[in-house]
């Protein structure tokens, strides 16, 4: 039975049999029992499936990953234990030292410095290009060696909309994948597969928790790209891996060569595995999400119009407010709202800002975002501080920014903890 978003989130992943729990049970163990030596090898062999290590699957972990594909329109999805190591596991499934990668330049700043810094170190060199420039610029920066191109649905902190089906086309064109990080709208209001996306990252640490319980990320596969078709490309998934006596991912498993490889050797050798009281913990997010995503941006949608309208605002960026840049991209990929962060600038200086944020009540500076209560931070100030302000700018962080997380309170409390704030400035 084909079933809805709202009922995949509460249902999905965790079919309980006669006598089983009702709840998704949580296997705290690591290691898991068998009768015969056999059958142990043939699950180190990739033979059989089954469990024998946390490390590399649990039935917890296992269950809230198929919530999460189920919700993405995705074949396969891999728990990692933070938004940034399924980043990093995302592209480094397909790429190794001396390849490239193609980047848009509005993303999280720790996402910036995984590429542009990290990575560099492994032998993987990534061009960051302006989402919004045209194809032929973006395509000057793809490369014989380059492996893919990233993108965020809605960057952070930015809230810029990106033209998900554009770039699949430019992607494909090359014969590359499209990474997409849709943290932001969640599946609930912008599903990537359905404009051509290959593969889908998220913090799950964010609105699909919803409480700030847990650090998690997930990596999900439409099972769409054709590897094959660009074998020398993509040689780890298209040739035999000897690791595995030679075994070939996209021969052996099909449409999940993807997220198999990313267990079985990156998992295997990296572990950034959640603990699955974590995945548990994303499992409860995940039962309310229909219901919470609607009511950020319901109430984001009436602070970016407060904001717009304050005469000590000097710009807002929400793609939910007519005239916004972004509004009719943001019509075409998520037109039941985009999600509850919103960017905006004080006139007057950093300082001015700073005070600014010193003087809220209940909203919280935290360096979280997107979760049940509304929260606020000064990007260049915290999470992008260790960016130039040539590299904020080319990051599309203005010095000025304030990210204004809207929570689920009473919208009246949000707007007047807002005003007495700026009061005081």
């Amino acid at each position: 039975m084909k079933k809805n978003l709202e009922t995949i989130c509460i249902h999905g992943g965790w079919k309980p049999r006669k006598g089983e729990p009702q709840q998704l049970p949580i296997y705290q163990s690591t290691t898991f029992r068998y009768e015969t030596s056999d059958q142990m090898a043939r699950l180190f062999d990739l033979k059989d499936e089954g469990y024998f290590y946390t490390r590399l699957a649990n039935p917890t972990n296992d269950a809230v990953a198929r919530k999460v594909a189920a919700l993405e329109g995705g074949v396969g999805c891999v728990l990692t234990s933070s938004g940034q190591a399924a980043s990093f596991y995302a592209v480094f499934n397909i790429c190794e030292a001396g390849d490239h990668f193609v980047s848009t330049n509005a993303i999280y700043g720790g996402t910036y410095n995984l590429f542009a810094v990290t990575l560099k170190k492994l032998g993987i060199e990534c061009t960051f290009v302006d989402a919004d420039a045209p194809d032929e610029e973006i395509q000057k920066a793809i490369r014989p060696n380059t492996k893919c191109i990233f993108g965020e649905t809605i960057s952070n902190p930015g809230g810029n909309i990106l033209d998900i089906e554009r770039l699949a086309r430019l992607a494909h064109r090359n014969g590359l994948p499209l990474i997409v990080d849709n943290t932001f709208p969640t599946p609930i209001n912008c599903r990537p597969f359905e404009w051509g996306a290959d593969v889908v990252t998220h913090s799950t640490t964010k609105y699909m928790d919803g409480h700030a319980t847990q650090v998690g990320g997930a990596v999900v596969d439409s099972g769409n790209f054709d590897w094959d078709a660009h074998a020398d490309k993509f040689p780890g998934l298209t040739k035999p891996d000897e690791s595995y006596h030679g075994l070939t991912y996209t021969k052996s498993f099909g449409k999940l060569a993807y997220c198999t490889k990313l267990v079985s050797q990156l998992m295997r050798d990296l572990g950034s595995i959640p603990a699955p009281q974590n995945a548990f913990l994303l499992n409860l997010g995940l039962e309310t999400l229909h219901l919470r995503v609607a009511r950020h941006c319901e109430n984001a949608q009436k602070v970016a119009e407060w904001l717009q309208q304050n005469p000590r605002v000097a710009w807002v960026n929400y793609a939910g407010l007519p005239g916004n840049k972004y509004h009719a991209l943001a019509q075409k990929y998520m037109p039941n709202g985009t999600c509850g962060v919103i960017a905006f600038g004080l006139k007057g200086t950093r300082e001015d800002a700073i005070r600014f944020m010193d003087n809220l009540d209940f909203i919280s500076i935290v360096t979280h975002v997107a979760d049940a209560r509304t929260c606020v931070l000064h990007p260049a100030s915290h999470t992008h501080r260790q960016l130039s302000d040539e590299q904020l700018r080319e990051a599309g962080v203005a010095p000025d920014l304030i990210r204004l997380s809207v929570g689920i309170e009473n919208i009246d409390d949000i707007l007047q903890d807002l005003e007495n704030a700026m009061q005081k400035m």
